[in-house]
């Protein structure tokens, strides 16, 4: 286990430490993925999620469940990719930062078995315990590969501060915030659906997470300025690839009280 400055510096700065040439990300994405391979100066490919169609690489990011489309994984398709990985010798990396809020997700290491071998997985105490601006997250999994991420990120002056590690110590071995988590935001994710389905979205996946991923089959942007004429801020698909064009992804991060006015206002 390695603590990480967060994830999405861990996300950003992992082809570097790998010295990867080629990174695979998904086709609806957080944009960090593909930012990292920019860094790096690795080439880049967005795939699908049926990873016996990917082309060779040398890295691979999966996120179960995802941001910003909420999809979860199942275990046959956890399978395929460490397939995919043993065949071309490659490394797939985990997001894993939204495990916590479902029972339905599974971590890439479980379906592994004890098999880590070129298997990581990244997990953020962000979303887990609401501790953002701890800055708090960690890697697991393939011993060697941590080791060598290790040396690199303490010559660069990447480590936690202990205070934060103290923290993070404290999160993890406190199980019952975390059930407390996914309740309120799966509680959050079912007044809102409700609300939007009523009215002719049609919600895609938003099996977890904390986000719902919704379209009316029109652009992006002429979803969001209906939002907006409603009083309510959402996420134009856009942001996360092409294939998001005619989405919007909606957080649950706000109040309880302010997630029941939004299923209010837009039902007007």
């Amino acid at each position: 286990m390695l603590p990480t400055i967060g994830s999405k510096e861990l996300v950003a700065w992992l082809p570097t430490f790998l010295q990867s040439k080629k990174v695979l990300y998904p086709e609806i994405a957080y944009p960090t993925y593909l930012v990292g391979s920019k860094i790096s100066g690795a080439q880049s490919e967005a795939v699908g999620i049926d990873a016996s169609k990917w082309p060779s690489a040398d890295l691979a990011w999966i996120n179960s469940p995802a941001n910003p489309t909420g999809q979860v994984q199942s275990e046959e398709q956890l399978q395929a990719v460490i397939s995919w990985a043993r065949a071309n010798d490659a490394v797939v990396a985990s997001d894993e930062c939204y495990l916590s809020f479902t029972n339905q997700a599974k971590s890439i290491l479980a379906v592994a078995k004890g098999d880590n071998h070129n298997l990581l997985a990244v997990h953020s105490l962000s979303k887990r315990s609401n501790l953002a601006g701890y800055r708090a997250a960690f890697i697991i999994g393939d011993a060697k590969l941590i080791s060598q991420i290790r040396e690199i990120r303490k010559h660069a002056g990447m480590m936690v501060p202990l205070p934060v590690q103290k923290a993070m110590i404290a999160a993890l071995y406190d199980e019952i915030h975390v059930a407390e988590q996914a309740k309120r935001y799966n509680d959050r994710r079912t007044i809102l659906r409700t609300a939007l389905e009523k009215i002719g979205f049609e919600v895609k996946f938003s099996e977890a997470g904390l986000y719902i991923w919704c379209t009316k089959n029109e652009d992006c942007w002429k979803t969001v300025d209906w939002f907006a004429d409603h009083g309510v801020l959402v996420t134009p698909g856009s942001f996360y690839g092409e294939l998001g064009n005619k989405f919007v992804r909606i957080a649950l991060t706000a109040t309880d009280e302010n997630i029941k006015q939004v299923a209010e206002r837009i039902s007007k």
